[in-house]
């Protein structure tokens, strides 16, 4: 994210005079309303946020009130709202004024200068229009069958009687499922390098983040190992994306990235292949390792809840999809994969009892209200029951963000989480645990299991014995 230059008169105090440069934006001097926060050093900040996150934001919470502000190292001055109202407003709030695009801007290194993840406005807008065909309703139900069928593969291979991380199996299928429906790649070498190399892309670290807030960097030894991975990977996607073009029979496709290729705007402009290598990209890095992560925290809560467990596997084995999306839906919400989403004030606005100047950036607090007893009574209760009652109100229930940034493809990501799940329940008999849950740990921007998510499979089901319709 990037960070804002702003100097204050005097830290601390909720009313001060601020001189604010951000971008482009015009230097000028106002007077503007913070709410109070931590008067840590940046740096101290940055710490407790990389290795405390969700304690540290609740202890600002109950200390400094709904609304706070952090001044951490590398990301600027942030103001965390945590009322549902604020955050309503935040999502409801004018495209160009909140800008999303700008606070993933570190995000321009590796996912590209055109990837809807980072742009805004006008230029957000039209991007997003050209990206809705492949994640509508019914193109993603077409899709279930061959999830399924990834699904089933990979758990055919999973150890019986060993305990074993979950993790890495999720992030192999849910690559699968990426590479062969949202790209649709069939050529087995292809397939293989690209199964390959994503994985070297995912793994980008604070040292190869240096190099993608500066590609200059890119041309020194240290960061050669990013750069030929990039590299490697814009080769077989632009290679994808000659085939596509090349393909007589692109209309009878089903795979994103042809439907990508035959989407234009109202004056019949289509994407560059540029633009196509940033969405692509964007696709692989946002909607992998996202969905293998709300898995892994699935199996690692539904361990620890025999009863719970108990009802999935009849769930999955009935056909009870409602049951599947209530656990997939309470354990994004008691395990948020992402840490928060921000917006970047491109002029001054009233918000939250504060006069917020340009420049901040306004976060709402999704780990703060998804942990609320006031929103979700006896929040700490993993209870899939909640969700089935209820339809959570979209400033109460983040795990795709909100407004017109709302995830692109939530709707796939629901659909892929119920579908691999139902596989596993139905294929494999889980082992209970009495272990302590496991901790959160930030990797990147998103909370893995510190251990990855350790689960036992007892026994593996006979295919025979789990044939259950795939279909949506």
């Amino acid at each position: 994210m990037p960070a804002a230059a702003v100097d204050y008169a005097r830290p601390g105090p909720p009313i001060c005079v601020t001189r604010v440069t951000v971008g482009s934006y015009p230097e000028a001097v106002t007077s503007t309303s913070l709410p109070p926060g931590p008067r840590l050093p940046r740096a101290v900040q940055a710490a407790l946020m990389l290795r405390f996150g969700p304690r540290f934001v609740a202890w600002c919470r109950r200390r400094f009130g709904s609304a706070f502000t952090l001044r951490v190292a590398s990301m600027g001055t942030l103001v965390y709202l945590t009322d549902p109202a604020d955050i309503k407003t935040v999502f409801a709030g004018d495209p160009r004024i909140y800008h999303a695009g700008e606070a993933n801007s570190m995000l321009k290194g590796l996912l590209g200068e055109t990837s809807v993840l980072v742009v805004d406005e006008d230029l957000h807008r039209d991007r997003r229009r050209l990206m809705l065909a492949p994640f509508a309703r019914d193109a993603v139900a077409k899709q279930a069958s061959v999830i399924a069928e990834i699904a089933a593969d990979n758990i055919a291979d999973w150890p019986v009687g060993t305990a074993f991380p979950a993790a890495p199996r999720m992030s192999q299928i849910t690559l699968e499922v990426i590479l062969r429906t949202v790209i649709g790649a069939t050529d087995p070498a292809r397939l293989a390098a690209l199964r390959a190399v994503m994985p070297e892309l995912l793994r980008v670290g604070p040292w190869q983040t240096l190099a993608l807030l500066d590609p200059g960097l890119m041309r020194r030894r240290p960061w050669r190992t990013l750069r030929e991975a990039i590299a490697e990977a814009d080769r077989l996607l632009y290679a994808e994306i000659a085939d596509r073009r090349a393909d007589p029979d692109l209309a009878q496709r089903t795979d994103a990235l042809a439907m990508l290729v035959a989407a234009a705007d109202d004056d019949g402009r289509e994407m560059t292949d540029l633009e196509l290598r940033d969405q692509l990209m964007t696709l692989l890095l946002a909607g992998h390792d996202t969905t293998a992560t709300g898995l892994s925290w699935a199996l690692e809560r539904l361990t620890r809840h025999p009863a719970i467990l108990s009802r999935a596997v009849r769930a999955a084995h009935d056909g009870d999809d409602d049951y599947l999306d209530a656990v997939a839906k309470e354990t994004l919400r008691i395990r948020p994969v992402v840490f928060d989403v921000g917006r970047i004030l491109t002029e001054p606005v009233e918000l939250a009892g504060h006069r917020l100047p340009a420049g901040v950036m306004v976060v709402p607090g999704m780990v703060v209200v998804h942990s609320s007893d006031a929103v979700y009574p006896d929040a700490d209760r993993f209870d899939p029951e909640r969700m089935l009652a209820a339809t959570p109100s979209p400033s109460t229930y983040l795990p795709f963000g909100g407004g017109n940034r709302r995830c692109l493809g939530a709707t796939f990501a629901t659909v892929e989480f119920r579908v691999v799940l139902r596989e596993i329940l139905r294929r494999v008999e889980l082992e209970p645990t009495t272990a302590a849950g496991e901790r959160q740990r930030l990797k990147h921007v998103i909370f893995v299991p510190h251990r990855g998510a350790r689960i036992r499979v007892r026994s593996i089901v006979s295919p025979a014995a789990a044939t259950f319709p795939a279909a949506e």
